[in-house]
């Protein structure tokens, strides 16, 4: 009963992506998955153009055991950002941790009036991330470099795939490999004004961005989406979030903070009238 479950579980998946992809696509794909299982001398493509239709213009991926793929299921596969569609009014995105462009994308085309602010440490995946980006214009400012608490330089740290980058403070005695910015700075870069949709996943920087309450710039983000990578992740960023209401959903590997909006300051406590010499 199990095997029959993964089987059908199996072609839905397959159906979807087939829908996703298109007819032409998806062909393409089976071609390349055929003959490199017929003749495994022969190397897949070290690239694919797609358009999936929830984007407005083709987006290049990396094949050949690339994490692009991942993100692709993740993205337009497991819908992981069409809660965020229903969004009203969004002038403003910020997406640190843009990966290859291909979420910035998904929000370009889905908000037609928004600018993104796109910012990318690994220089290897800001390459694909300006071809995928390029048709949006100057709605698109990309960034080489990283988010942090404070305007400095980072060292770049290789994961095991292409989405696992990371950046850390440099060893001492080492400059570092890429810019970062604070959240100010980045805010400003945009325009300033108010943050519409914030989407974070930067591989457990999100400790040092949130590790400092209270946080200037966070009154100025309207909805947040977050991966949070760890349980000191998790910890750290709830804590800055405390004097904060909104409204908390679980998404596709992330969590969504919908109307944030800052806590009503306590009540001051009436001081007793003080009694009149007479009624002392």
């Amino acid at each position: 009963m199990g095997s029959l479950s993964e089987a059908w579980n199996r072609a839905k998946r397959m159906n979807k992506r087939r829908r996703e992809l298109g007819l032409r696509a998806s062909l393409q794909g089976i071609f390349i998955a055929i003959r490199t299982r017929l003749n495994p001398a022969q190397p897949e493509p070290a690239e694919w153009w797609v358009r999936p239709p929830d984007v407005d213009h083709p987006l290049k991926f990396r094949l050949r055991g690339s994490s692009d793929m991942l993100v692709f299921d993740q993205i337009f596969m497991d819908d992981g950002y069409l809660r965020l569609c229903g969004l009203k009014d969004v002038s403003l995105i910020l997406d640190l941790g843009a990966n290859t462009g291909i979420s910035a994308a998904y929000f370009l085309s889905n908000f037609p009036k928004a600018r993104v602010v796109a910012v990318e440490p690994d220089s290897d995946n800001l390459k694909l991330c300006k071809a995928n980006l390029a048709p949006y214009g100057d709605r698109v400012l990309l960034l080489h470099g990283a988010v942090w608490d404070e305007c400095t330089t980072l060292r770049l740290i290789k994961g095991k795939m292409e989405w696992g980058t990371e950046v850390a403070k440099p060893v001492e005695g080492t400059v570092g490999d890429v810019q970062a910015w604070d959240m100010q700075h980045l805010i400003e870069m945009g325009g300033g004004g108010t943050v519409d949709l914030l989407k974070i996943d930067i591989e457990c920087a999100e400790r040092m961005l949130f590790g400092n309450p209270p946080l200037e710039w966070l009154p100025r983000v309207r909805n947040l989406c977050i991966e949070l990578h760890n349980a000191e992740c998790e910890e750290v960023f709830f804590r800055a979030m405390a004097d904060f209401d909104y409204e908390l959903e679980n998404g596709v590997d992330c969590i969504i903070c919908w109307n944030i909006r800052q806590k009503a300051p306590p009540p001051t406590p009436k001081c007793a009238d003080t009694p009149t010499r007479g009624e002392e």
